[in-house]
């Protein structure tokens, strides 16, 4: 059986909108310390583009120990903790020293599903539920900040395989505005999420159907 082909270094070094486009579909992959296999199908995005980005982590050039895996080779994972109880997983991108990253919103379970509902902590819960939002992803997944900085290329724990479920037309991908932004001004309105139309998957908050369509690799 042929082993699925792992994304590279040259797949993350791109801009933060292209990347968040073609990780739609792409597979997710956590590997467990006694071995368990989670995976999950990315069916939703959020490209957070540099240090113009009023929402990003990054804005205006700032750097912390919070964040400062952003700032590193693209495909570095950056994962942060959120709201006292949350932790979110973004995948960095570009080129090492301009922080950019794509949060991963939500993913459609394919390995592991028993497992990651009862890290989920809710033995009865459903499969549309248990990755549908960034932090509802990790908690299932076991994302946490130890993982934050692991090198998604080469690392055996956190990984991203080009074979999700096959590729996902343009025409079934919906782009819209980024969820939960705060005060960010005009950016608050940037069409920066791109989500699989009509998914059961994805967040709630991309449940009901954006008006903007669009493709990938649309700046």
């Amino acid at each position: 059986m042929r082993m699925p082909e792992r994304l590279d270094r040259k797949f993350f070094a791109r801009g933060a909108i292209e990347l968040a486009a073609e990780l739609i579909g792409r597979r997710l992959v956590r590997v467990l310390p006694r071995g368990d296999r989670l995976s999950g199908v990315i069916v939703e995005t959020e490209a957070y583009v540099g240090v113009q980005d009023r929402a990003s982590h990054a804005y205006g050039g700032r750097c912390t120990p919070r964040n400062r895996s952003m700032y590193g080779p693209p495909g570095t994972a950056y994962v942060y903790f959120t709201y006292g109880m949350h932790h979110c997983m973004n995948v960095v991108c570009g080129k090492e020293g301009e922080p950019a990253a794509v949060l991963i919103r939500a993913a459609k379970p394919i390995e592991g599903l028993g497992h990651m509902q009862v890290l989920r902590g809710r033995g009865t819960i459903e499969p549309t539920e248990l990755c549908s939002g960034p932090g509802k992803l990790c908690q299932a997944m076991q994302i946490d900040r130890t993982l934050d900085g692991i090198d998604l290329v080469n690392s055996s724990e956190l990984f991203l395989e080009i074979e999700g479920e096959g590729p996902i037309s343009a025409i079934g991908i919906t782009r819209g505005p980024r969820i939960g932004l705060g005060d960010v001004g005009s950016w608050a309105k940037r069409r920066l999420r791109w989500y699989v139309s009509d998914s059961p998957y994805v967040s709630g908050g991309s449940r009901k159907r954006s008006p903007f369509r669009g493709g990938r690799n649309r700046g």
